[in-house]
This record gives structure tokens, C-alpha cells and sequence, in this order.
């Protein structure tokens, strides 16, 4: 699943968690101090553009090209590194544009965030019917949306038409990797299914986890220290009091609680899911014999089969109800949790509706990004069912001993080819 598109993707990935980890600390330690001292300081949050001109900011400029230097140095060595490997400018290159252009959809994010305070305030002065208050207010800032947006959609439609074509290039390198072992594999049960069929969800699931799982840590790494920034205007907490940065702990809080609500609550989904697979293959399977052999898929054989994936499907929809009432529980409270816990300083006035809706927004960006298991639970579920199934193909491969329930399907047809042993 890995190794065919990804040079040795074991030391790949430790080696890009450790380089990731080692630019973070190059940048808050060394790089950040070193641009502030070379003019490339930060803008008070006040004084943040709301237009595109965001995105010409020194400061943005600097960290461009230090990811830029740190993408480098990185790619640079596993190019030459993977000298041979036939993927390596789409699986090293391609996953490097992939995360910068992915962060640089969530500073988008930002400049609309930046808008909505000038946008909010004046919407609230506008309806307090204060003196000075034009249309043209109104359509300036339009404008200024308008740009944003123009913007957002032409960097949302590349990423994702690169995505797609990136994904498929990773199904193609799985898709040639098997067939090169076929004589090996098309002795397993489902090997066709799983060549064609589950190589194409595995990819086309990994899309989906993988760009929002890039997009939550971008959101993290841009929108917390926005949402730190902010915290000085919630003057207290109800039940609690004050704490010091209320808005992270209060962000961090409620999402490893629905995290961990909801993983205990799904922890049988995956195991389910896969054993649904292997049932609808074996249905699949006798079908198919039935249609080259009259004594296959005989009523009685086809009627216990059925009858396995009917009890499967019931006790997945058993379990998937009580998982379905937690997360919706979870979900309809989300929608009121940061208005509970900023009710005294609304009610204190000390905010404006422009800088409540900039908290709102950063507050739900950070508990989105924290809440990445919550709702990305059931594809991570389908996804470890298709990694289960793939994994024990490539069992095979590696002469490693196959699962129980793999090695008692080529028992049957041994038995079945030969039923005089």
C-alpha cells in the first residue's frame, strides 16, 4: 500500500514527523526571532489587512520561504536518496505542494476571518442606526469579500483537481505492485476485488482523511495563536471564573472529551465493518462459481451466506445506532458550547459583534481541527477495514502467515478442488 508509491515509507515518515517537528522548533526558536530582528515582525492583530494585500505581508513572506527552504532541503534528500524509485516526484514533491498550498487555504481563511470584524461592527452600527453609515460601506466591504472568495475557490478547485490526480497516481503504483505478484496473490479470496475494488477506496478514502487531516494541523499551527490573541476579551467563565487563555483550554477540552466519547463509543465499528467485507465476498464468490458450475451456489449453501451477511448487517446497525446517538448528542451541543461559556462577557459588553464573530470563528476552527477524529470517525472506520483486508494480501507477498479466516477460505477450496483428499 506504501512502499509501491512511497521510498521506504517506514523511514520516510519517521523522517518527515522528525524533520516536521525539528522546522516547528527551527521556527519558534530560531527563524521567527531572526526575521523580527530583520524587519519581518508581525502585525498587531488590530492592524491584520482584511483584503488580499494578507497575504504580501513581510511576515508571510518570511515563512514562505522558510517552508520553502525547509521543503527543499527535505525532497532535495529523498530525491536523490530514491534515485530510482519510479514515484518519487509525485509521492516526495507532490505531497510537499499538497501542504502548502493546503496551508495556504487556511491563511484564505484567516483574511475572511480578519474581514469579519469590520463587517460584523458595521452591521451592528447599521442596525443601532448610528450616524455615518452608508451603502457604500456595505458594498465596499462586499467587494473586498468578493476577492477573497474569487481567490478561494481558484486555489480550491487546483488543490483538489492535483489531489485527484495524485491520489490515482498512488492507485496506479498499488495497482502495478500487485499485479507483478498476481501468480502469487490470485490464489486468495477476493484477489480481484481487492486489487480493483480496494485499492480504489483505499485511495479514494486516504484523499479525504488525508487533505483533512493536513488541513487540521495547518488550522491548528494558523488559527491558535489568532485564537490566544483573542482570549484577553473573555473576561470570565461561568462555573469556572477566569483562567488565563480560557478559549484553548476550553477549545482542547471539549474536543478530546467528544474524541474520546466517540471512540469509545465506535470501538467495535471497524472490526465489523471488516468482517462485512468478508462476508460479502464469500456471498460474491459462490455467486460467481454458480455461474460456470451447476452444483455451486446450490439454495442451501447461497442461504447460509446470505444469512451471515444479514447478521452482520444487523449488528453493524445495532452498534451503529448507539455510535449515531452519541455523535448527534455531541454535535447539537457543539452548536451552543462556546455561546454557554462566553455569556458573561456578552452580556458585559465589553465586545463588540465584529470581534464576537472573529472569536466564534477562530474558536470553531481550533475545535474543528482538535475534533478530527470526531468527524472523521466513520471513514477512519472504513478505512481501517480496507487496510485490514489489503494487509493480509500482502501477507502473501511477504510468506507471512495469513489470517484465520484467509487461510480456512483456501482450506475450502482446496477441498473443493479436490474433494477425494
Amino acid at each position: 500500500m506504501f512502499h509501491s508509491f512511497f521510498p521506504q515509507p517506514k523511514i520516510f515518515f519517521t523522517s518527515l514527523i522528525v524533520w516536521t517537528l525539528v522546522s516547528i522548533f527551527g521556527w519558534y526558536l530560531g527563524a521567527a526571532h531572526l526575521g523580527l530582528s530583520l524587519g519581518f515582525g508581525p502585525v498587531p492583530e488590530d492592524q491584520q489587512p482584511i483584503d488580499l494585500s494578507f497575504f504580501l505581508l513581510r511576515e508571510n513572506l518570511w515563512f514562505y520561504g522558510y517552508f520553502f527552504l525547509s521543503a527543499l532541503l527535505f525532497c532535495g534528500f529523498w530525491h536523490l536518496k530514491a534515485i530510482n524509485h519510479p514515484w518519487k516526484l509525485w509521492s516526495v514533491w507532490g505531497s510537499a505542494l499538497i501542504i502548502f498550498v493546503t496551508y495556504f487555504g487556511v491563511q484564505i481563511s484567516v483574511v475572511i476571518n480578519n474581514w469579519r470584524r469590520p463587517f460584523g461592527d458595521l452591521l451592528q452600527n447599521a442596525l443601532s442606526k448610528k450616524p455615518g453609515i452608508s451603502v457604500e460601506n456595505f458594498y465596499e466591504l462586499f467587494t473586498i469579500f468578493a476577492q477573497i472568495a474569487f481567490l478561494s475557490i481558484f486555489v480550491s478547485v487546483l488543490t483538489d483537481f492535483f489531489t485527484s490526480h495524485y491520489i490515482f497516481r498512488w492507485r496506479t503504483a498499488m495497482n502495478n505492485f500487485y499485479m507483478s505478484k498476481w501468480e502469487k496473490l490470485r490464489h486468495i479470496e477476493g484477489a480481484s476485488q481487492r486489487v480493483q475494488e480496494d485499492t480504489m477506496r483505499f485511495s479514494s478514502t486516504l484523499e479525504t482523511l488525508g487533505i483533512s487531516l493536513i488541513n487540521s494541523v495547518m488550522t491548528l499551527v494558523v488559527f491558535l495563536p489568532i485564537m490566544l490573541a483573542l482570549s484577553h476579551y473573555v473576561t470570565a467563565l461561568p462555573i469556572i471564573g477566569y483562567i488565563p487563555n480560557s478559549l484553548f483550554w476550553l477549545a482542547l477540552f471539549w474536543s478530546i472529551f467528544g474524541t474520546v466519547l466517540l471512540a469509545v463509543a465506535g470501538i467495535k465499528l471497524p472490526g465489523l465493518n471488516f468482517k462485512n467485507q468478508r462476508v460479502e465476498a464469500a456471498y460474491r464468490k459462490e455467486l460467481v462459481y454458480g455461474e460456470d458450475h451447476a452444483d455451486r451456489a446450490q439454495p442451501p449453501t447461497v442461504k447460509q451466506l446470505f444469512a451471515n451477511v444479514r447478521t452482520n448487517y444487523f449488528t453493524l446497525y445495532f452498534h451503529y445506532l448507539y455510535f449515531n446517538i452519541a455523535r448527534a448528542f455531541y454535535l447539537q451541543a457543539d452548536n451552543l458550547f462556546v455561546y454557554f461559556f462566553m455569556a458573561p462577557t456578552i452580556v458585559a459588553g465589553v465586545i463588540t459583534y465584529g470581534i464576537f464573530q472573529q472569536i466564534s470563528t477562530a474558536f470553531g476552527q481550533v475545535a474543528n481541527s482538535f475534533q478530527y477524529l470526531v468527524s472523521s470517525w466513520t471513514t477512519i472506520i472504513e478505512l481501517l477495514s480496507i487496510h485490514k483486508r489489503l494487509k493480509a494480501f500482502e501477507a502473501v507477498i511477504d510468506d507471512e502467515p495469513l489470517p484465520a479466516i484467509d487461510r480456512h477460505y483456501l482450506e475450502r477450496q482446496a477441498r473443493d478442488d479436490n474433494p477425494d483428499t
